[in-house]
Order: structure tokens, then sequence, then C-alpha cells
């Protein structure tokens, strides 16, 4: 899937392995510019060639009714082998098709500096599990975080902040990263690069081991955009030396600057 995607977008590193893309990358005026334009299309990104649409657009129409049937708070959590499952066993989501399969795996097993993101990938199986039981739920959110470290962060910044900081996004699946990812991707007409400007491909996300993302209690969506650094409780973060964020700005991680995510490790 990722050959063909590279060859209908025109990018040069189709011919480059991974680990060579990874080993050449260097920072110059084209990289700024998609960072500063991260949500527009630009000719090198890699794109879903049209053929293959239809299977991403019915793999996470299939991905989201799993998303219903499990419920918004055990969906976070969700295992992949436990998605295969329900979906198997509920007539509503229908098991998934051997091209959906296929699809994901391709997508999981990718190496995502080929698309432009230059993180580390923290769960190297599609079948890597979270451990419930290392979480703990946050009352009035819907989301879980990680007993340790983690939890310890969460409730120093709540102490030192108070109630205008809301815990917006805690621990997250393979599954949960998978479906926000391809979601992002089909709604940018399967702009695999311009979604990994934004989110983490799956197996890469920092909040599937501890991250997690604060926000202002009543700012809505506007917490995910760069307005959060404007606001009274981000600047209250810098003034007390707690800003310590996953992807600050004019990062070289391929990702866009995000003061809402809190680094744990």
């Amino acid at each position: 899937m990722i050959s063909g995607m590279l060859a209908a977008s025109g990018a040069a590193a189709g011919t480059l392995t991974p680990t060579a893309a990874r080993a050449m990358f260097q920072p110059g005026r084209e990289y700024f510019h998609k960072m500063a334009n991260f949500d527009l299309a630009h000719e090198s990104d890699v794109v879903t060639p049209n053929e293959e649409l239809p299977v991403l657009e019915t793999t996470l129409a299939r991905i989201k009714r799993v998303q219903a049937t499990v419920g918004y708070g055990n969906f976070n959590v969700l295992g992949f082998d436990d998605m295969l499952k329900i979906a198997k066993n509920y007539p509503s989501v229908e098991g998934f098709a051997a091209a959906e399969l296929r699809f994901i795996e391709r997508l999981f097993h990718a190496d995502a500096a080929l698309y432009g993101f230059h993180g580390t990938k923290v769960l190297p199986n599609i079948s890597d599990d979270i451990d419930v039981k290392r979480t703990v739920s946050v009352r009035g959110t819907g989301q879980r975080i990680y007993r340790g470290p983690a939890l310890a962060k969460y409730r120093c910044l709540k102490r030192a902040i108070g109630d205008d900081l809301v815990l917006t996004s805690g621990v997250r699946s393979v599954v949960k990263q998978l479906y926000l990812f391809m979601n992002k991707a089909a709604r940018s007409h399967g702009n695999l690069s311009l979604a990994s400007r934004s989110l983490a491909p799956p197996g890469y996300s920092f909040h599937a081991i501890g991250d997690f993302d604060v926000g202002k209690r009543g700012f809505g969506r506007a917490n995910f955009t760069a307005a959060f650094a404007d606001t009274d409780v981000y600047k209250r973060l810098v003034d007390l030396g707690f800003a310590d964020i996953r992807y600050p700005e004019h990062n070289l991680l391929g990702v866009r600057f995000e003061p809402w995510h809190v680094r744990v490790f």
C-alpha cells in the first residue's frame, strides 16, 4: 500500500528504504513550510491511491460501529484482537473483510518516516494491548490515565492550576489511534502525510504508554489548536515550569505544535 501511495503522490522518497529515508532527513525550508501549513496538502505528500479509498472508507465505518457498540470510554483502551471479536460477534458491526484487514495491517506496519513522521514507534505489535489494571478512570472525562508517573503528573497539574485545567485525552490503544489517524486521513482525501502532521500513526502514539492531553475548561475543540497556547491555563503551566510538551514549536518530528500534549516519559 505504501509503495503505491508514494508512486501516486510522486514522492521522491519512494525509492528509499525507510531507514535511508530517516537517515537522510534534513529539515529545510520545505519542512518548516509544511509545519506552518500542516493542514494543507503538499506536492510531496504520501496519499492513498484512489482505488484504495473505498477500502479506507469501509474500514473506518466498521471501526466507528465498533466504537458505538462498546462505548466511547471502553473504545479508548480496546485492543485489536478484541475489536475483531466484537466485529465478528455483533451483526450491527459484521466482521472485517479481508481487504480491510490487509489495509489496517499495512498501515500499522508501514514505516511512518516515509510520509514525514519522525517519531518513535512505542508499540511494535498491532496486538499490543493496554493493561487496563494499570490505569485509572478520571471522573467526568470519559478518559483513563496510567497509574504511576502519569497520574502523579496529572494530579500535580490539577493542584497547581485547579478546576480550569481538564483532561481532554488520556490512554489510547492501537485501535483508538488507528481510528483517529484513519479518520483524519479520510477527511483529507487519503492524505497520510497530512494526517501524520496532526496525529501520530497507530503504534507511534505516546498516549499508549503515558502521555496525556490537557485543556481549559469550556474551551471545547479549540483546546486542540494553537489557540490553547494563548489561554490563561497554558500560560500558568509555563510560568510554573510545567509546560513539558511532546511536540514543541519547531520540533523535528514532523508534527505541528501541540501545546496541549503533556510529555510523561
